[in-house]
């Protein structure tokens, strides 16, 4: 497959009152046409802002894209002008954001903030955009649409918001799809809903989708390939399949060993990563993760880069990745 999307180096920092905050270190990463990718990690590693800087929706003066790439369809977008990316948010590239109530419009209706995009992109007459927003309604599985397009956001459950939410996402027929969290505020059938009729869409109308997530179930069920960050950085990129069988980074282990499993006595505890996540204004020297590790040694003092471990593509930034015991793995 050819690749849609491109991420080389990127880096994205924020000034605070307490120093500069390396939200996004320099990673590298890509998606390929009609596949999902799933960026993994804990909250604060800095997966939403990766999504923000390839929409360029990273607010100044406090934040800003010092360095990078991000290539899409063979084009930088970080040396567009704001005019032409405009002209990719939304018509190329879309967005499906964490929270649907505050992205959601509370003062226009569910049909004008689904017409809207087609009208600005597209110069869709008005009448062939309501036609093409019940459609969408109807795709997303929101019954009677006819009734609910002239409704308001306050006036659908979480659920239905999140559908409203990929119908905007889907309106002008994305090859792209950044989904951030699509799934955090509902509850867990609602969940499973949303995402396999994100799944569906995908796989039927051929569009590529970035899943972020600290939820690694949604990873085992959806995702084609992962990368997992931690304090701004990729640590470990695999398929999705080769991560559960053999995870190679520490902090991969230490995730997969966090979550309940069915196969295991329903008295087994769990095994979560001590400590904290670090401060991204004073990390510390070396492997960020080395202060919680269990694998340390003392060459984790200089910063492992990432590293392919096979002919496959898996890759993982750790100097212990060769000798994580078999023991240790988890399977899926």
């Amino acid at each position: 497959m050819a690749k849609l999307l491109q991420v080389n180096h990127l880096r994205t920092t924020f000034a605070t009152s307490t120093g500069l905050v390396r939200a996004v270190d320099g990673v590298s990463w890509d998606v390929e046409e009609g596949e999902t990718v799933a960026l993994v990690g804990e909250s604060g590693c800095g997966k939403s802002v990766s999504a923000l800087s390839i929409m360029r929706l990273i607010a100044p003066p406090a934040g800003r894209i010092e360095s990078g790439e991000i290539f899409f369809k063979g084009r930088d977008l970080l040396r567009l002008s704001d005019e032409e990316m405009r002209e990719v948010r939304g018509s190329e590239i879309a967005m499906v954001f964490q929270e649907p109530m505050t992205s959601l419009n509370p003062v226009l209706t569910v049909g004008r903030q689904l017409t809207e995009g087609m009208e600005i992109h597209y110069r869709t007459q008005p009448a062939a955009a309501r036609a093409r927003a019940l459609k969408l309604l109807e795709m997303v599985g929101i019954s009677d649409p006819e009734r609910r397009l002239p409704q308001y956001p306050h006036h659908f459950s979480g659920g239905m918001r999140q559908r409203i939410m990929i119908a905007m996402a889907l309106a002008c027929n994305p090859q792209l799809i950044l989904a951030d969290e699509p799934t955090t505020a509902l509850d867990v059938t609602i969940q499973a809903q949303i995402l396999e009729l994100m799944r569906n869409l995908s796989r039927e109308l051929g569009v590529a989708m970035l899943i972020i997530t600290h939820n690694l179930g949604v990873v085992a069920r959806y995702a084609d390939r992962v990368n997992v960050m931690y304090a701004g950085r990729i640590i470990e990129q695999a398929t999705a399949a080769e991560l559960y069988a053999n995870p190679r980074h520490p902090y991969t282990l230490g995730l997969l060993h966090s979550v309940p499993r069915l196969d295991e006595p329903r008295r087994a505890r769990l095994d979560p990563i001590e400590g904290q996540p670090p401060d991204l204004t004073r990390l510390p020297p070396g492997c960020a993760f080395q202060p919680r590790c269990k694998y340390r040694v003392e060459r984790c003092v200089e910063a492992p880069p990432l590293v392919p471990l096979d002919a496959a593509g898996h890759c993982a930034a750790c100097w212990e990745a060769a000798n994580i015991a078999s023991a240790s793995r988890v399977t899926a």
